[in-house]
């Protein structure tokens, strides 16, 4: 396994790869991997025939007092996992190689990303689809993997190399849980023992709502539905709930229990920010 860190040698070794007519799969990501992170190496390794990981916390999709500093790091150990998965190469780029002082270009994203976490985190998505960019236009890949966790990155990723002509596939790959249910995620590790026990009552919240969505496809009153929800997770958790919002395919909220696809939440706990999501079963699974 290769590790590099600048982008120029990044493209020579694709270059070599490209030659001899491999196919590129690509998994970005900020490291401190957890088994999602890794299940992702494994599509992206049973698709193509060369696996390109990459590992930088994006300085420009965090906004002031959010976790940047704080963010988990574990190189050595990210490093020693990845080449077990049997990856190819991984990029470790530096802030400095990856984004100019005085940068002034942004990708930015309008619809998908307006509500949900875009309001909540005003600019992330615009850090995350120019980094995104950056990275499909340094790596060349032919298919990216993204978790289905982060649903509205995936959707609004998706969106961008639609609008944009990127000739990457985008993969969405399926949540990874813990035995309770809760979401894998990188800032689990912020949990307090008692945060951690409480949590995976957002998981079965959503679970609950989502089947009674499924249950109700003909109401076009989804505000008891939701505020009985919230109520009954905010006393499960001990948290405060940012968004409780059935959305269509496209992670856009929608008003009638027959046009929701998705039910997905962000929740504040004192010592992290949880996001999660379920899917509300109807027609064909979502991919």
């Amino acid at each position: 396994m290769e590790v590099v860190k600048l982008k120029e040698e990044v493209r020579r070794v694709m270059e070599k790869a490209r030659r001899r007519s491999a196919s590129i799969g690509f998994v970005p990501t900020m490291g401190y991997f957890h088994e999602g992170h890794l299940s992702l190496m494994r599509i992206a390794r049973s698709r193509c025939d060369f696996t390109v990981v990459s590992i930088f916390v994006n300085p420009i999709q965090f906004a002031p007092g959010e976790d940047l500093a704080g963010y988990p790091r574990d190189l050595e150990r990210d490093l020693s996992l990845a080449e077990k998965e049997g990856v190819d190469l991984v990029f470790t780029p530096a802030v400095e190689e990856m984004h100019a002082p005085d940068r002034s270009t942004f990708v930015e994203e309008t619809e998908i990303s307006k509500g949900l976490c875009g309001k909540s985190r005003p600019g992330h998505f615009r850090g995350v689809t120019t980094v995104v960019a950056k990275l499909f236009n340094i790596v060349g890949p032919c298919l990216a993997v993204f978790g289905r966790k982060d649903l509205q990155q995936l959707a609004v990723v998706r969106r961008m190399v639609r609008d944009l002509d990127f000739p990457v596939e985008i993969l969405a790959a399926p949540i990874v849980r813990e035995a309770d249910g809760l979401a894998m995620s990188s800032r689990n590790v912020y949990l307090s023992p008692e945060e951690r026990r409480r949590a995976a009552g957002l998981y079965r919240g959503l679970e609950k709502g989502a089947r009674y969505l499924a249950l109700s496809a003909s109401s076009d009153d989804l505000a008891p539905i939701i505020r009985n929800l919230s109520r009954e997770i905010e006393e499960e958790t001990g948290g405060r709930l940012e968004y409780l919002t059935p959305v269509d395919r496209e992670m856009i909220e929608v008003e009638k229990a027959g046009d929701c696809r998705f039910l997905a939440a962000a929740l504040r706990l004192p010592s992290a920010r949880l996001i999660d999501n379920v899917e509300v079963p109807a027609g064909e699974p979502y991919a």
